[in-house]
């Protein structure tokens, strides 16, 4: 379930209505009445939620899942587990973006609007705060005590800021709650949409993003810098990180503690990284991935795989270290022979 704090939600809808929705076919056997309140991941869905399944990835999940109904392609119609209703649709994950659609309209962005210096009445501003010039606080927003929030930023409906926090000018921070004695330097986008889209020869369909992000305590965001907030989980971000200026971290992305991202990295939705990882400038990690504890990736490097934890890799792809070295050294031995053998 989307958090209220963030998300207003429509419904209930009939399992008919929503398949009329997504375009999809009520599975035999289903009860077309029955009445769905919300939509939720496999894992997390209950009895009066929709889920959707898209990537054979998650088929374990799938027959695991305790969903009132979900959106599947055909082929999978037979893994489904004992008593859930089920849509069926050649494109399950577009059909799944309409339907939340219908839950969760587009009103999705949460900013305030309206004059400089609009604090809503509703919002909590903690002791001795400092509120630059031009800020915009929102509804429900909650600004701990000691905390400096800089000129022409902007703090969207329900966010929390705890104590001791500083956050820089010109910040934009939706859907987010941040811990205590927390930077976020000039210019950062916190909590914005996450990049998800169904694919389509007719366009591309927005999956809306229902998940938010949340930040620990002690951690520090450079300028520019944008975080997105989870599709359905949320993008979590662990006490003691350092996130350097341009880095982008994609939606449901989680850093466990003291993990050190440097500039111009970019990290892909859905990958988990350890506690401790340090990452190099200008990293690329591919989605759906697992970095253990401790690993190390080189600046420049592109990380396709799962990395086992105190691991180093460097490369393009990414390889253990030592064989990336390796193949520095054997390239520049064959580009010094057949240099030699041109003469």
């Amino acid at each position: 379930m989307a958090d209220p704090r963030f998300f207003d939600r429509l419904g209930p809808f009939t399992l008919r209505a929503l398949a009329e929705i997504g375009e999809a076919e009520i599975a035999a056997g289903a009860d077309p009445d029955r009445e769905l309140i919300d939509v939720a991941t496999l894992d997390a869905a209950g009895a009066d939620e929709l889920s959707f399944l898209n990537n054979p990835k998650y088929l374990s999940a799938f027959e695991s899942t305790r969903a009132g109904a979900c959106v599947i392609a055909p082929k999978h119609e037979d893994r489904a587990p004992k008593g859930i209703a089920l849509l069926i649709s050649k494109t399950p994950y577009r059909a799944y973006g309409i339907i939340a659609h219908a839950f969760y309209s587009d009103e999705i962005d949460a900013s305030p609007s309206g004059a400089a210096d609009l604090i809503d009445p509703t919002a909590t501003i903690g002791t001795n705060c400092e509120i630059g010039p031009g800020v915009s606080i929102g509804p429900s927003a909650k600004i701990g005590d000691n905390t400096s929030i800089g000129t022409n930023t902007v703090i969207g409906r329900g966010v929390q800021i705890g104590q001791r926090g500083r956050v820089h000018a010109n910040v934009t921070v939706t859907h987010c709650l941040i811990g205590s004695d927390c930077v976020v330097h000039t210019g950062a986008r916190l909590g914005q949409d996450g990049f998800g889209f169904a694919p389509g020869a007719n366009g591309h369909t927005k999956i809306p993003q229902l998940g938010i992000l949340r930040i620990g305590d002690d951690v520090d965001i450079g300028a520019n810098t944008t975080i997105d907030r989870g599709s359905s989980t949320d993008t979590m971000i662990g006490d003691g990180c350092r996130i350097d200026n341009l880095v982008q971290i994609g939606h449901n992305v989680v850093l466990g503690q003291g993990c050190i991202i440097a500039g111009m990295s970019g990290i892909s939705g859905s990958t988990h990284l350890g506690d401790f990882v340090m990452v190099g400038g200008q990293v690329g990690i591919a989605g759906h991935l697992r970095i253990g504890d401790g690993a190390r990736v080189a600046g420049g490097a592109g990380v396709m795989t799962d990395i086992a934890a105190g691991a180093s890799y460097g490369g393009l792809p990414a390889v253990p270290v030592r064989d990336w070295h390796r193949q520095s050294v054997t390239l520049r031995r064959m580009i010094k022979n057949k240099g030699t053998s041109d003469e």
